[in-house]
């Protein structure tokens, strides 16, 4: 048969060995730190329908005409602030959570393909479809690294992988990861996480645990993370033996002034402070990778909120990123989606007569 493309994605290709693919998904990043980056990058989010939800004809006039022309520049420093030799600490964390899973993989399959993708900004869900489908991927899993469902985040992606493959003639086989906020083997390795770190630190007066927050609206509307947040934080409470007055947890990094999950977590910090409590260990048990929103919100302006209305000791603890027991604890999300898929790869031998009798039938 004739190879052909469609939107860079090849079509069946007999004489190619089938593998299965993964593809990891991310939030996504600027580019750069800079105005002109941030400005391209915060267009293509916050004109996501999933995301902003308000009516396109009242916020096309606020996005562009307001948010576009002053909200870059200030994110453009917050993001030069957590800027790496590596760029972006999103990209490059979720690439070598990328290669760490396909390492894990090579380990003992070697025919399942990883691919790294972000919703916004590049490498693009487009572009990691693609090369899966040139590795020969017929069936695909997508992982999006989201452990609590939002239709914000998870349904944008599916939205986003379903766009690209709208024009390929030759569609994969899909399944999709839609949250893991209470798998066992992720609420343990939070705990692992933060048990390491009282061995090293010491244990605070409390844990608080913040999540990205959405307005309150889209709770009311059906969306289920605000519970799926809850019962994340209960089970590593329980995991890490903690009584009620020992953790709490919060919402952060609201933007406009509509209501959004409370309690926030920057009032919280100043009423915690102000009410007599010294030192916090803070984790953000929502983000699988450290980005803006845990390295400059968290670690840094956060803890000057904190510090600031009386406290004394504030210890950011690290997402999981790139750790072993959060690269094992993915690969074991992936095996329980793909089960019943093929196991091995498929045998050269029949691969070399599929491919004759194409070629016999295209004569």
């Amino acid at each position: 048969m004739s190879k052909s493309t469609t939107n860079a994605t090849p079509s069946f290709d007999h004489s190619q060995a089938e593998t299965l693919g993964i593809l990891v998904t991310n939030l996504g990043t600027p580019d750069a730190p800079t105005k002109t980056a941030v400005r391209r990058y915060l267009k293509q989010f916050l004109s996501d329908t999933r995301v902003i939800k308000t009516s396109k004809w009242l916020w096309w006039p606020i996005l562009n005409l307001i948010i576009l022309n002053t909200r870059p520049k200030r994110s453009a420093a917050a993001y030069a602030k957590v800027w790496t030799d590596d760029g972006s600490p999103l990209l490059h964390i979720t690439q070598q959570q990328a290669d760490a899973l396909q390492q894990a993989f090579d380990d003992d399959e070697g025919h399942v393909q990883v691919q790294m993708a972000m919703r916004y900004g590049s490498p693009s869900i487009d572009n990691g479809l693609a090369a899966l489908r040139g590795q020969g991927a017929q069936r695909i899993l997508v992982l999006p690294l989201y452990p609590q469902y939002s239709a914000t985040t998870i349904a944008s992606t599916f939205d986003e992988v379903a766009r690209c493959l709208q024009t390929s003639n030759w569609l994969p086989e899909l399944r999709f990861v839609n949250h893991y906020h209470d798998h066992p083997a992720y609420i343990a390795a939070l705990a692992s996480s933060v048990q390491a770190h009282w061995k090293n630190q010491g244990q605070s007066e409390k844990l608080l645990l913040s999540f990205h927050g959405i307005p309150h609206e889209y709770f009311t509307d059906g969306d289920p993370y605000h519970c799926e947040c809850q019962k994340t934080g209960r089970l590593l409470a329980e995991a890490l033996g903690l009584n009620d007055d020992q953790w709490l947890l919060t919402f952060q990094s609201r933007l406009g002034p509509k209501k959004w999950l409370q309690p926030y977590t920057d009032k919280t910090l100043q009423a915690l402070a102000k009410d007599g409590t010294k030192s916090l260990d803070i984790l953000c048990p929502g983000f699988s990778a450290d980005c803006l929103e845990t390295l400059e919100e968290m670690a840094i302006e956060n803890k000057h909120t904190f510090l600031k209305a009386g406290g004394e000791q504030y210890h950011y603890i690290p997402c999981l990123n790139d750790s072993p027991d959060h690269i094992a604890m993915l690969k074991g999300l992936a095996q329980q989606h793909m089960q019943g898929w093929p196991s091995e790869p498929t045998d050269e031998t029949e691969l070399a007569a599929r491919a004759q009798r194409a070629a016999q039938l295209d004569a």
